[in-house]
């Protein structure tokens, strides 16, 4: 496992864009001063969580473009930009799916929606194919949002704590064994 992590981390680390290659980008050159300060490339204790909350938030709600919606959020947010991003991937083709189908029970059990709620009587002539899919999707859509704005809030405050819990044992380890190593070298 550790193996894998180091791997990803390297293959992060080689892909990534670097804020030189992005400063010389056409694109972002009129508010480059803005998107490439210092203060949000760098890994700081409050910018990564800042991050990671972020990146999960703008990942279930945000459909499409969400690199480019976490990354211009990030600005005033003073979240680390490249964890915001790297941070939307928790919704991918394999996760969304699954992810909305829980939505979908758990706005639909906030809102009390179960086999008690009638459904409009429509007869049998009148309902065609398409009016029974758009009455499911609209019937589905409330339940849905209400679900992944939930999910968004919990799973945006869970990353946000766990980061936080992660960049505090690693820098106590980091201390450690620096400390081992004074130690080890004063005797």
């Amino acid at each position: 496992m550790v193996e894998y992590a180091t791997r990803l981390g390297q293959w992060f680390k080689r892909n990534m864009p670097r804020r030189e290659e992005l400063e010389g980008n056409r694109f972002l050159r009129p508010f480059a001063h803005r998107v490439l300060r210092a203060d949000l490339w760098r890994f700081t204790r409050r910018s990564v969580p800042r991050g990671v909350a972020l990146g999960t938030v703008v990942g279930i709600l945000i459909p499409v473009a969400q690199i480019v919606a976490a990354a211009l959020l990030a600005l005033p947010l003073r979240a680390n930009v490249p964890v915001a991003a790297v941070t939307t991937f928790i919704t991918n083709p394999f996760t969304t799916p699954p992810l909305w189908v829980f939505a979908f029970y758990l706005g639909k059990y906030l809102l009390r929606l179960d086999g008690i709620t009638p459904d409009p009587p429509m007869s049998e002539a009148a309902q065609s194919w398409l009016a029974a899919a758009l009455q499911w999707l609209m019937a589905a859509s409330l339940p849905t949002a209400l679900g992944l704005i939930v999910i968004a809030i919990v799973g945006g405050c869970v990353g946000y704590a766990v980061s936080a819990l992660c960049w505090r044992l690693w820098i106590g380890a980091k201390w450690r064994r620096r400390a081992l190593r004074r130690q080890h070298l004063a005797s």
